[in-house]
């Protein structure tokens, strides 16, 4: 089965808030809980922001906002859904109560991923009636529109279910990038670890506000790194040399700059980190911004569709698919 006609959601913080309208979209059903007091108003105030950015990438046939249904718990969504997405706080204890909750309910058939950002499935499948359908599916916020998915299965994961999950996300418009080892923080949070621990000291040893290190992402490498990876960029400065060039003249080791451990996270840092957020931020919310972020992100992505790459492969095959499905449903 590579399609599915209900996604499960458990959790619907910003993560899971993303998956239910990437899936709404998609034209499916929802099946979605959240132990949280006020869960279902967040999420349909969640739909609601993102509906719009939805609407200019493109809906599918049967695409609605109101066909998620909130559940009353982990089991009545396990037992309605055709694959299911855990996108919990990152506590290995209630990943694996969760995973276990859902799997003791489940059809053999349906597979059971977990969003998490560096947490390993090997530890909280373990507790499962069927481990071997257990996978993290890593998105990116915002879930809706970016399209990398980190797909890996743990020590019992059957390798049939990592390509079917794969194919399932692909059909949900993603990316699925496959970590072929099951490695704490996967592939893309380790970078960002990296970035983000040396922004920490920078901050901390008042080298730079959060304000001036955003703008040295923002107006330089984040705009290449929308285009291709550090990797391949750093190719192109190597000239017609190319990575070999790049390599010779600029090996780390000549340039020990950055600083391997991070620093304490103090109460200082956390409001010098803040406030340079909220100066930036000014009077605009956060619902506000994410629809700015949202618009931006489209036209990075459609200026890709062009040149077809990246991103916008993506959304060039996504314009394809509800093409395609809008003449399969004869509209």
């Amino acid at each position: 089965m590579s399609e599915i006609n209900v996604l499960g959601v458990l959790g619907t913080g910003v993560i899971g808030a993303g998956w239910v309208a990437r899936a709404l979209a998609r034209g499916l059903d929802v099946a979605a809980w959240d132990p949280a007091e006020g869960a279902e108003k967040r999420l349909r105030e969640a739909l609601d922001n993102a509906w719009p950015a939805l609407e200019r990438v493109g809906l599918f046939p049967g695409a609605s906002i109101d066909r998620v249904r909130f559940m009353a718990g982990p089991e009545d969504v396990a037992q309605a859904a055709d694959f299911i997405q855990e996108s919990a706080p990152e506590r290995i204890d209630l990943k694996t109560e969760l995973h276990a909750r859902a799997d003791s309910v489940a059809d053999a058939s349906v597979i059971i991923a977990s969003s998490t950002s560096g947490l390993l499935p090997s530890e909280f499948q373990s507790a499962c009636r069927y481990p071997q359908r257990v996978i993290v599916g890593h998105p990116f916020n915002p879930v809706y529109l970016l399209p990398l998915v980190e797909v890996l299965g743990g020590k019992q994961t059957a390798t049939a279910v990592i390509d079917t999950a794969i194919s399932i996300y692909s059909d949900l418009g993603m990316y699925p990038l496959k970590v072929r080892t099951e490695v704490p923080g996967f592939l893309s949070d380790r970078l960002q670890e990296a970035l983000w621990r040396e922004l920490l000291h920078l901050v901390n040893d008042d080298v730079a506000t959060p304000e001036e290190l955003d703008a040295a992402i923002s107006y330089g490498p984040g705009l290449r790194w929308a285009i291709w990876g550090t990797c391949l960029i750093f190719h192109l400065a190597g000239g017609p040399g190319g990575m070999r060039q790049m390599l010779k003249h600029f090996d780390p080791a000549l340039f020990p700059w950055t600083r391997l451990e991070p620093p304490v996270v103090t109460d200082e840092l956390v409001e010098k980190m803040a406030t340079g957020c909220e100066r930036q931020a000014g009077v605009h919310s956060i619902a506000e911004l994410e629809q700015v972020r949202d618009q931006a992100l489209i036209g990075v992505m459609q200026a890709l569709q062009s040149v077809d790459l990246g991103a916008g492969r993506v959304l060039n095959e996504r314009r394809q698919h509800i093409r395609q499905a809008y003449e399969d449903a004869g509209t």
